[in-house]
């Protein structure tokens, strides 16, 4: 027997990303526009940069709050103030390791060895991975697609509870999809979890990049103070922020105390420098964020008429967040096609297959990058296409 065969069945059946497969086999291509990944090409902006450089200087290098520094989560409470108008206490926030941590922790709070934990599919594999490894069970929901766009049967999710079921896991706007669910939607849902007591974990780190006018609906803008709902974010994607690992989680304040000690006994907070970084990203971003959703918006129609031009590819417009999820017709296996792609038109796109159950004959791209260089790799995939 081998030392693999001597850890924890979760660890050692923690799945390989999709994505990461097909960008180790791209991403040292001479020419390649690497689209697999979801962050957009952006560093990040200086104001945010040289603020934690300061905290660094500063020499804001000891252990800190676990919460994290209380000048942040009253920059969070300010910012949900400013687009969810909602005035927020910032002992509800707690400063994270990104949003992984987040998640990771509300699983930890809500399910264990045995419980169930339901998403919506096809989806960002992350909240599926973690469920598992943590010995609980992930329950896909599938999506359905049609010709006006992803939508959500909340009566699927209904059936699928069963007495195991401990939490619904809500990504809205989508990745990989852009689903992005409405406020009726939103309120079935929440009605839903109400009736058999579970709780929800809602991840809206997209309810910026909307493209409706204004921010995604929320379940903030539906839900009583006592409902059983816990948020997940991160700096990552509204601020350029991917490689600096800091998010947060929101929820009831009672609770506050226990996320703290589950920080306590997996990270011990957030360097303290970084954090100096997130609240200028916070306090001085709006306008940074405005101008990306603008870019996105661009480079979502120029890569949605390019590709729609060919008449082979078979996708609804995402109305959030900053990924197309498209198939081709005659395309039987995504990962074979991902990797041919890589070869024969220098562009990275993920396979579905990385994405849950129902991404099986999709590719997923990021058009979260410079209009030109998405206009380019929307006609190198165009000639792929038409070549098939």
């Amino acid at each position: 027997m081998s030392l693999i065969d001597m850890v924890r069945t979760e660890a050692r059946l923690a799945p390989v990303s999709g994505i990461e497969a097909v960008a180790n086999y791209g991403r040292d291509r001479a020419g390649l526009i690497p689209l697999w990944s979801g962050e957009g090409d952006m560093p990040t902006p200086d104001f945010i940069s040289s603020a934690a450089a300061r905290g660094l200087a500063n020499g804001e290098t000891f252990y800190t709050w676990q919460a994290g520094i209380p000048e942040l989560r009253q920059a969070i409470s300010r910012y949900h103030k400013r687009h969810f108008g909602m005035d927020f206490s910032e002992d509800e926030f707690l400063v994270t390791i990104g949003g992984m941590q987040a998640i990771t922790m509300a699983l930890e709070a809500t399910a264990g060895a045995g419980d169930e934990a339901l998403y919506l599919a096809p989806a960002w594999p992350n909240f599926a991975g973690a469920a598992g490894v943590a010995g609980v069970k992930p329950v896909p929901v599938l999506l359905d697609m049609t010709d006006n766009g992803w939508s959500c049967d909340v009566e699927k999710i209904a059936a699928a509870i069963t007495p195991r079921t401990r939490v619904i896991f809500v990504n809205s706007p989508s990745n990989p999809t852009g689903w992005t669910a409405d406020r009726e939607t939103l309120q079935a849902i929440l009605d839903l979890a109400r009736k058999h007591d579970l709780w929800i974990v809602a991840d809206e780190i997209y309810a910026l990049f909307y493209y409706g006018g204004g921010r995604a609906a929320s379940f903030m803008d539906i839900m009583d103070p006592e409902d059983k709902i816990l948020f997940v974010n991160t700096f990552s994607k509204n601020w350029a922020m991917t490689g600096w690992r800091v998010g947060w989680l929101k929820t009831h304040p009672s609770l506050s105390r226990m996320f703290e000690n589950l920080i306590q006994y997996s990270s011990s907070g957030v360097a303290q420098f970084l954090q100096r970084g997130a609240i200028a990203a916070l306090d001085e971003g709006d306008s940074f964020i405005a101008s990306q959703v603008e870019r996105a918006q661009k480079a979502r129609d120029i890569v949605c008429k390019v590709l729609g031009d060919t008449g082979k590819v078979r996708f609804s417009v995402p109305p959030g967040a900053f990924y197309l999820f498209f198939s081709v017709d005659g395309m039987k296996d995504a990962e074979r096609a991902a990797f041919d792609i890589v070869d024969k038109a220098a562009v990275g796109v993920a396979p579905g297959t990385a994405f849950c159950a129902g991404g099986e004959g999709f590719l997923r791209l990021c058009f979260h990058r410079r209009l030109d260089q998405v206009e380019e790799a929307a006609h190198r995939l165009a000639k792929w296409i038409n070549a098939q």
